[in-house]
């Protein structure tokens, strides 16, 4: 079973593809205080509707870096009828990749929420972010982390996951203080996000695979969302959190 494919179901009736609350998300990308024909770029953009926002409210410049091409083109369906040609120019590459050909220090926000991973982890991603923006520029940054010490019996069942993978809240401060960075906001998502989040996110194969009995992998899909769903139930909702992090490079 093809992970983008799952995930792409899974989300297909998300706004944004993390637990945080679409107001949340705007009002931390209001503290950057974009004007007209800034530079924005986003790490792991996926279907783009943050940017597609982002230019629908205030007319910034985007670029868009997304490994997986179904999500790009999709977001090019939804661009062509709420934005201007152009708004966007869209990546379809390795993140560190694409990342190596962008201009230094040309961008006013670099975004990359719930996808450091494409970069390396935490550290290695702030660090491209921060070569990325300009002096005085933002940096937006979506981070799971450890409300407590996770069991071993939930790190087995994401997989074999190591604590080491994840820091505290504070731990994910800091990281950017470490590297220069002035933290200037930080939300974490609430008990009702996340059940908001997680139950969308499972309802949305339940209901995929409902509408698709015939599809090869429907039988694969259930199982992995309904092992999901206990994992999330049994230890998920009170081990793991997710921070959004504004950071001011000076």
């Amino acid at each position: 079973m093809d992970r983008n494919k799952f995930s792409a179901i899974a989300h297909r009736d998300h706004a944004f593809y993390n637990p945080m609350s679409e107001g949340k998300i705007m009002k931390m990308i209001d503290r950057a205080a974009l004007k007209p024909q800034d530079k924005v770029i986003d790490i792991g953009a996926g279907r783009c509707e943050l940017l597609i926002r982002l230019v629908e409210n205030y007319q910034v410049s985007a670029t868009a870096v997304e490994l997986y091409d179904r999500a790009i083109e999709e977001a090019k369906r939804r661009a062509s009828t709420r934005i201007p040609d152009g708004s966007i120019e869209f990546i379809v590459d390795d993140a560190g990749a694409a990342v190596e050909k962008c201009e230094a220090g040309s961008y006013d926000l670099g975004i990359c929420i719930g996808s450091t991973h494409a970069l390396g982890g935490l550290e290695s991603t702030l660090e491209a972010m921060k070569g990325l923006v300009r002096k005085n520029g933002f940096i937006l940054i979506g981070e799971g982390y450890w409300k407590q010490t996770p069991s071993a019996e939930y790190l087995a069942a994401l997989g074999g996951a190591d604590e080491s993978e994840l820091r505290s809240h504070a731990e994910n401060v800091k990281a950017g203080e470490e590297l220069g960075l002035i933290p200037l906001w930080s939300y974490v998502a609430s008990d009702d996000e996340w059940d908001d989040y997680e139950w969308l996110y499972s309802m949305s194969v339940e209901n995929y695979c409902l509408e698709n009995p015939e599809d090869p992998d429907h039988d694969a899909m259930l199982e992995r969302i309904r092992a999901w769903r206990r994992t999330y139930l049994t230890w998920g909702r009170d081990t793991l959190g997710f921070g959004l992090y504004l950071f001011r490079k000076v």
